[in-house]
């Protein structure tokens, strides 16, 4: 199967757009890009998981793919070869809180803390960078301020209650389109196996597997702290 590179990509769009002139929209960096590209961001909550996420990690490797993974705290340093490998190989990092506390039912200042302690531990694994936040169940206290971009989903299949791969593939391929935002779990098997059939039915079909970060860049969004993002287009 032929890899397919986000580097890779916006050359062969540059290309494309200087040799037939087709309209295009601007893009983060003073680049264009030409409209009408399908992009999908695949999102994975919950790991990292010893076995289910390296098998992940091959498959998108193969498949040439890149996804976001929202981590949870506490798995992060007996996994620490599994989070490095992730960076290596140009996927999205970001926060699952430290123990998957719902924010929303807790004081500001536990919440506070989940987030911090899984960022600490990221920051001392990966150094310093900005981990965007998935705030567990996707909900956050009304009013509350954060000081990165957060991301919720517009794709949810509902992975971990079927744990049946061809509930969550269909479930998924019913629903998604250009700049859709997917989200699955890759702590289960079931999830590991529909992701790839995903992968590997949207790439026939012309889709490019790009990371959060990357989805909303293609897009011309310009990521703002605090504020929270359901599709590529915000």
């Amino acid at each position: 199967m032929v890899k397919k590179s986000l580097s890779i990509l916006v050359l062969a769009m540059l290309t494309a757009l200087c040799l037939a002139g087709e309209k295009a929209v601007p893009a983060e960096g003073g680049a264009t890009i030409p409209a009408g590209e399908k992009f999908v961001a695949l999102t994975f909550d919950d790991g990292p998981r010893r076995g289910t996420t390296e098998r992940l990690l091959d498959g998108l490797k193969e498949r040439g793919a890149k996804a976001t993974f929202f981590l949870i705290g506490q798995q992060i340093e007996d996994n620490a070869a599994l989070v490095a490998r992730m960076a290596e190989e140009g996927h999205q990092i970001g926060n699952h809180t430290w123990s998957h506390q719902r924010l929303d039912s807790v004081l500001p200042d536990e919440a506070a803390q989940e987030i911090a302690r899984t960022e600490a531990a990221l920051e001392a694994l990966l150094g310093g960078g900005e981990y965007w936040l998935r705030p567990p169940y996707g909900q956050v206290p009304e009013g509350a301020e954060f000081r990165v971009p957060m991301v919720k989903w517009c794709v949810d299949p509902r992975d971990w209650e079927s744990r049946d791969v061809e509930k969550v593939t269909q479930g998924i391929l019913d629903c998604v389109g250009p700049n859709s935002i997917i989200l699955l779990h890759d702590i289960y098997p079931t999830s590991v196996d529909a992701a790839l059939r995903v992968v590997d039915r949207l790439q026939a079909e012309g889709y490019w597997f790009v990371t959060v970060e990357e989805l909303l860049w293609l897009n011309g969004v310009k990521p703002e702290a605090g504020r929270m993002y359901r599709t590529g287009r915000g």
